[in-house]
């Protein structure tokens, strides 16, 4: 299994792409730790990941939260003295056009999608240059190259983490740490149980493939990402949209 035995923190693991990148890990023999907000999902999660073989357990966090991400590092850190994979893919949305968005929405977005991303990494690097060797993989998205209607916040969160990217893959590389992204474009998760059919019509549309991301196919990139088998990847973000930016 590519990834057996090796510790990885999932944030935002409770659904969607975070949920299969889990499952994924746990199948490939990773240590999972799953983190979200929701406790609920996280505890299903948990059960989720053993039953697909895997060691896990769960941590209901918000990773806007400095401090509720340091307690979980140290807890991880406590119980497996080692940190070998973080995947910074919690995120949300709250969407509007320029002119109506309000401070809560803009702040609330940057705080998790940005904010969030810079505090679990800031929190585990120190253990992985320790080791000599890590794995740090974030979710950008298309929005984050190309922008986007009514998503200022989230566009410049999604921009903002490339930027992290490519940062820290020049700061850590010599360190024996590899730092990619991943930018998906429209994937079938809940984030989209309230669009209108006819939306989702129009977004099938728009991809050459005729449909949209199934949340495995991310989780597959990741996995491959966080192995051996992509041990010269550094500090590149891979586009996986089925070609809808062409």
């Amino acid at each position: 299994m590519r990834l057996e035995g090796k510790v990885a923190i999932v944030t935002g693991a409770g659904q969607g792409i975070g949920a299969a990148t889990a499952r994924k890990f746990a199948r490939d023999g990773a240590i999972v730790v799953v983190c979200d907000l929701n406790r609920d999902a996280v505890s299903e999660m948990v059960d989720a990941c053993r039953e697909a073989g895997g060691v896990a357990e769960g941590f209901s966090i918000d990773v806007s939260n400095r401090h509720a991400v340091d307690d979980m590092v140290a807890s991880v850190l406590d119980t497996y003295r080692r940190i070998d994979i973080l995947v910074n893919n919690a995120g949300i949305t709250r969407d509007a056009r320029l002119q109506k968005m309000t401070l809560q929405q803009f702040d609330d977005v940057i705080d998790v999608n940005l904010r969030g991303v810079f505090h679990t990494t800031q929190a585990v690097v120190d253990t992985m240059i320790e080791q000599g060797a890590g794995v740090i993989l974030n979710a950008s998205s298309v929005v984050g190259i190309y922008g986007n209607y009514g998503q200022t916040n989230y566009a410049a969160a999604k921009f903002g983490v490339i930027g992290f990217t490519k940062t820290w893959s020049r700061e850590l590389g010599p360190k024996g740490i590899r730092v990619n992204a991943i930018a998906p474009g429209f994937i079938d998760t809940p984030i989209l149980s309230t669009v209108p059919d006819e939306v989702i019509a129009r977004m099938r549309e728009q991809v050459p493939l005729r449909r949209l991301g199934k949340p495995e196919e991310i989780a597959n990139i990741y996995a491959f990402l966080a192995s051996d088998e992509a041990s010269y990847i550094n500090g590149a973000v891979i586009e996986a949209s089925g070609g809808m930016t062409l």
